[in-house]
């Protein structure tokens, strides 16, 4: 039953899917039909609901991935620390167009005129023609005179406003730290939790990283939010100490203009591929399908541009999580996928940005699976390793073939299902170069990489066991022989 569910998922792309999960898909049956649809991984929004209910959450994702026989990733994303107005009388005001309109340290319920912005760290650093976004951009404010208890600001794009909206300051670097404390307690619990990747949202510096590594005390991988455009200024640092990175063109289109997003969604993605770390792009994929059970057009040409850009996973949000229709979402981002890897100029595509190997063994060796790949008509790249390393750095290369990742590490097989082209496959470790071979071909059939008279690739470091040694290339040949004992 197991090597049967197992092949029956088996992706007919490369590319992941992540789905947030919420009340729309929270439960076992839900997260089940979402990986049959073809979701990779789920996503645990902690700015929403309480402990005990991501705990059942995650309780649920594990028995799906043991009935299924796959290995689902667990992303915790945490909330960050998000700037909000105060409180209203009556609970909304009407800011006019080009009126003036004040935000202070007064704690009385505003009105037309003014609200409370409770966030001292502020006062101190806004100047004069400096913007204010709020409402997701909604409402635009400019900076006239900056007081220590106030701000008069003019309104460049006025509007209703209503209790606790977000605010955005996209001309200056805030204060305040990514991690607030309720982070660190959602921390803590997604760690508890055994979480495999953390999500690090509000990311404006490396120090942010650093510090929620440090909190991590070495359990899961860090996943560090591109949505400020300071972070882009630190980006190389940021990605060299972040384990992937997500471009989140939520708060990121807010606080840039429309027209410098894309061409900066292609630069985060190159650069963290350039670095053999997992990207995602995420953010308003499919948005329409919240309510509506078909795409716009625009948004599966936005779909399909992540995909020819080699992102290794895109992302629903509100579509899975709290839309009426999750599993066509699902269904449909899976489609689209296939449809664009299945076109003849994606190899061409996705190979466009440069990753030039570094001067190591492994990088070598990677670089020739993808140009033995493109050579002769390889059935898959079989990845024997601990840590994940050998995978990243033959996804890196985006070898035409599909990697067969074995890994005597359930985690590490986990971790994979967010990286481009990888079946991770949780399995006992191996010994000797014979046992490595036999083994290969073994697990090459049973999950449906190649039939009799397949070429396979195996890659795998001598002495086994030894993270970071990847030093031998082996190209195998399926034989009917030993399809017929595994059939048998």
């Amino acid at each position: 039953m197991a090597r049967s569910a197992a092949k029956s998922i088996k992706r007919k792309r490369k590319i992941k899917i992540l789905a947030t999960l919420g009340p729309a898909s929270n439960t076992e049956e839900m997260i089940a039909k979402l990986v049959r649809a073809g979701a990779d991984a789920f996503r645990v929004n902690m700015s929403h609901g309480d402990h005990e209910t991501h705990a059942s959450t995650i309780a649920a994702i594990r028995k799906v991935e043991k009935s299924l026989d796959r290995p689902l990733a667990i992303l915790c994303d945490l909330q960050g620390p998000k700037l909000r107005v105060g409180e209203f009388e009556g609970g909304e005001a009407f800011i006019r167009h080009g009126a003036h309109f004040t935000l202070d340290r007064n704690p009385e319920p505003g009105d037309d005129t003014r609200v409370q912005l409770p966030h001292p760290e502020l006062f101190g650093i806004l100047e004069k023609g400096q913007r204010l976004l709020i409402d997701d951009g909604k409402l635009r404010l400019k900076v006239i005179r900056a007081e220590p208890d106030a701000l008069l600001c003019t309104a460049e794009v006025g509007g209703p406003i209503s209790n606790r909206k977000g605010v955005n300051v996209p001309d200056t670097l805030v204060p305040v730290p990514a991690l607030t404390e309720k982070d660190r307690r959602d921390l803590a619990f997604a760690v508890q939790q055994d979480a495999d990747w953390i999500g690090l949202s509000f990311v404006q510096r490396p120090e942010d990283v650093a510090e929620a590594r440090k909190l991590m005390g070495g359990y899961g991988a860090l996943m560090a939010k591109i949505e400020k455009p300071s972070a882009v200024h630190s980006l190389d640092e940021i990605i060299e100490l972040s384990d992937g990175i997500m471009v989140a063109r939520g708060d990121l289109g807010v606080e840039l203009n429309p027209e410098e997003v894309p061409p900066l969604q292609k630069r985060i993605v190159e650069s963290v591929r350039a670095a053999g770390k997992p990207v995602v792009v995420a953010t308003q994929m499919l948005e329409s399908m919240i309510e509506r059970p078909t795409p716009t057009r625009a948004e599966v040409s936005d779909v399909a541009n992540a995909v020819y850009d080699g992102a290794d996973a895109v992302m629903l949000s509100a579509e899975t999580a709290a839309g009426d229709w999750p599993v066509e979402a699902v269904t449909i981002m899976d489609r689209i996928a296939v449809q664009v890897e299945n076109d003849k100029t994606y190899g061409e595509r996705i190979r466009i940005a440069q990753t030039p190997p570094d001067a190591t063994t492994a990088d070598a060796l990677s670089q020739a699976c993808a140009s033995i790949a493109d050579t002769l008509p390889i059935e898959g790249i079989i990845t024997f390793t601990g840590s994940g390393i050998t995978a990243r750095r033959v996804a890196r290369e985006r070898p035409a073939a599909p990697m067969l990742v074995l890994t005597p590490s359930q985690r590490t097989a986990r971790r994979l299902a967010l990286l481009w082209g990888a079946h991770a496959v949780s399995t006992r470790d191996i010994g000797s170069f014979e046992e490595m071979i036999a083994k290969g071909k073994r697990m090459a059939l049973r999950h449906g990489f190649g039939d009799a008279g397949s070429r396979l690739i195996a890659l795998a470091g001598v002495p086994f066991g030894v993270p970071g040694s990847t030093n031998l290339l082996h190209v195998v040949t399926l034989s009917g022989n030993e399809l017929a004992q595994h059939d048998g």
